[in-house]
This record gives C-alpha cells, structure tokens and sequence, in this order.
C-alpha cells in the first residue's frame, strides 16, 4: 500500500476539519454577539448556521474513503502482479528442470549406445583375426557358425549407430526419448554374436 499517499489524504483531510471547525466557532460568535431573538426564530436559525459545515464533513469523508478505496485497490493490484510473476517463474523452474533431467538421461543413453557399438566392433574385428589365422584349420560348421556370429555383431552394430542418430537429433521439447527397446535389441544382438563367434571356436 502507498502510504505516503495515504499519509498526504489524512493531512489535507485533518486540515479541511480544522477549517471547518474554526469557520464554525466564527458562525457560533457571531451568533451569540447579535441580540437576543425569540425562540422560535433562535430554533430556525440554528440549523442555517450549522448547515454550511455538515456537507464539507461528508465531502471529507467521501475524499478520504476514496483515497483509501483507491490505495487498497492499488495494493491488490501489485499483490496480483506479483503473485502472477512467482507462478510465472515457478513454471519455468519446474520446466528447466524437467529439461535437465531428459537431458541427462539422454546422455546416459548414449553413452551406452556408444558402448555397445564399441563393444561390437571389436567383437567382429576379433572374430576376422580370428578367421584369418585358422582359416584352414576351420571346418564348414565353424565357418558356418562365425558368419552367423559376424551378421549378429553388424546387426548390433548397426541397432547402436541408429539409436545414437536418433539421438543426436533429439530435441527435448519436441520428442520423446524412446530408445529403450533399440538400446535392448543392439544389446541381445551384440550377446548372441560373441556367443556363437566363442562357439564357432569349439566346433
């Protein structure tokens, strides 16, 4: 509330009374130095002498309900703004930091995507080394068996270079992070393939 304001009313208000007051006791002394009237004229004169002081009172209080009307409403006013300005930065906070926490989980993810494929590239590349050194010596189950092995490394491979693209060009306000069932697929693939590339060695 603006009190100062509030302050200056009251003054001006208070000085307005005084005025009155004293334009009153000039009213009641002149009356009482004219001379004596009967009483019926004294009771019909009363009322004119007080008459001029009454609608100042109420203008006065008119002023001074309006400036405090005024001064609350005011103060609802800046109350309401302010009020408007914390939910406002509420919201925001709250949205900054849902942002956050997608972004972070993003990361997470892909780091592991990039972790996997990483696993699965020397998984093939092991298994090539391994081909080019026992070639010979392989039968045709085995060979069999590590071509299998070859296509579920590249597959996993693959499934991980896909998800880490949809990833790069996730955008948090506009998507959704979906790369959990990608992440599992790459994830089997990469273990099947070690598997049967291990089994191709015992064949």
């Amino acid at each position: 509330m603006n009190f100062l304001t509030l302050f200056k009313a009251l003054d001006t208000v208070m000085a307005i009374r005084q005025a009155a007051k004293g334009f009153k006791a000039a009213s009641a002394a002149r009356a009482s130095d004219a001379p004596a009237q009967p009483s019926d004229t004294t009771l019909t004169q009363r009322p004119t002498a007080q008459s001029p002081a009454a609608p100042i009172e109420a203008r006065l209080t008119n002023v001074l309900v309006a400036a405090l009307k005024e001064a609350f409403d005011r103060d609802r006013a800046r109350l309401d703004l302010e009020r408007n300005q914390l939910e406002e930065q509420r919201r925001r906070s709250e949205e900054t930091l849902r942002l956050e926490l997608r972004r972070q989980s993003a990361d997470q993810e892909l780091g592991r995507l990039r972790l996997l494929a990483g696993t699965a590239m020397v998984g093939w590349i092991a298994s090539v080394v391994m081909v080019a050194v026992r070639l010979g010596a392989m039968s045709t189950a085995s060979r069999v068996a590590i071509a299998v092995g070859w296509l579920l490394l590249l597959g996993g491979l693959a499934t991980a270079f896909t998800a880490q693209r949809r990833l790069v060009t996730f955008v948090p306000g506009d998507q959704t992070l979906e790369n959990g069932d990608t992440g599992a697929v790459g994830l089997w693939l990469l273990i099947a393939g070690l598997g049967v590339t291990a089994l191709s060695l015992l064949i």
